[in-house]
């Protein structure tokens, strides 16, 4: 089962979060902040295909040696 905490919020919610984010940050620096974000999660997604790719080579490899 997995956790969505996106999956519980609705319109006014996520109006609240962007307002906050505004406030707290700045108009002028959300678009770096989510760009850097964007980046984040990127390089995070390969990090995950990296390792996932790794473990089944060397899941090959122990079954090829058996």
């Amino acid at each position: 089962m997995t956790f969505h905490l996106l999956a519980f919020l609705g319109g006014p919610e996520i109006l609240w979060v962007l307002l906050i984010l505004v406030l707290l940050f700045g108009a002028k620096k959300l678009p770096k902040l989510a760009r850097g974000l964007g980046q984040a999660q990127s390089e995070f997604k390969k990090a995950r295909i990296e390792a996932k790719r790794e473990m089944e080579d060397e899941s090959k490899e122990s079954s090829e040696e058996s």
